[in-house]
């Protein structure tokens, strides 16, 4: 089952990598896009369903099967010098993002005002720094593991919280928005079951934004998922505890 799972991620990063839409491999073989969609997200196939997607895609399966187990090559982290290399420059940081989030060339092309040449410029920097690998015709490989993650409070990170504010500008009322501030009074042992059941939260956001790859880059728009959760007093109230023993962000047993 782990290796058939395997198969659809692979072919997954393969139609993106190739620009194909559930849309069009529906129209390719005669189905609805709703059933393409169903198969690829249960992860449920025929053997005679996988050959015709395959054929639509122009894909060979030896294609498939020489990436099983890459996955132990891909990066799960940049060093400390690759991300400053990518944050001092703000175009080959939006770069970064972009490939991330699973845009392809004419993806970036529409979305961005940066012409054709200055972009496959910016992707071959991507692919020495070991982020992708810039395929014929532009097409774009991510060579990172699906445990990737920026360095704890490294230069990524720092980038992003010194412009947080801008995403507070927000009255967070919208159908897809929302924001939760909560404060309570929890043990050391809930806090870690907590802070794990945050980490799935985030598992799962992954998990949707490579399911929703094939879809026209109109029908997803960019989400942010912020999710934080740590020891705190709010420095306003600091002043009025008891005992000068205590620091934001640390629990004081006694």
């Amino acid at each position: 089952m782990a290796q058939a799972s395997e198969v659809i991620d692979v072919l997954k990063r393969e139609l993106k990598a190739r620009g194909l839409t559930y849309a069009q491999i529906a129209q390719r073989i005669r189905m609805s896009e709703a059933s393409v969609k169903r198969m690829f997200s249960e992860r449920n196939f025929t053997l005679t369903r996988l050959d015709q997607i395959l054929s639509a895609a122009g894909i060979e399966f030896a294609e498939l099967t020489r990436q099983f187990g890459r996955e132990e090559h891909l990066l799960t982290r940049l060093t400390d010098e690759q991300e400053r290399e990518i944050v001092t420059e703000p175009k080959l940081f939006l770069m970064a993002v972009a490939v991330l989030n699973l845009m392809s060339f004419s993806d970036i092309v529409a979305e961005y005002t940066l012409p054709n040449a200055e972009v496959v410029g910016l992707l071959a920097r991507l692919d020495r720094i070991g982020i992708i690998e810039l395929l014929p015709n532009n097409r774009i490989r991510l060579k990172i593991a699906r445990t990737f993650a920026w360095i704890p409070n490294g230069p990524i990170q720092q980038t992003f919280k010194n412009h947080a504010q801008d995403f507070f500008d927000s009255a967070f009322a919208g159908a897809s928005e929302t924001m939760l501030l909560l404060n309570g009074r929890l043990s050391r042992t809930a806090q870690l079951a907590l802070v794990d059941r945050l980490k799935r939260v985030a598992r799962e956001f992954s998990a949707q934004h490579i399911d929703d790859a094939t879809l026209p880059l109109a029908e997803r728009p960019p989400v942010s998922l912020l999710l934080a959760c740590r020891p705190w007093t709010p420095s306003l109230w600091r002043s009025f505890e008891r005992g000068q023993g205590k620091s934001a962000g640390r629990v004081v047993r006694r």
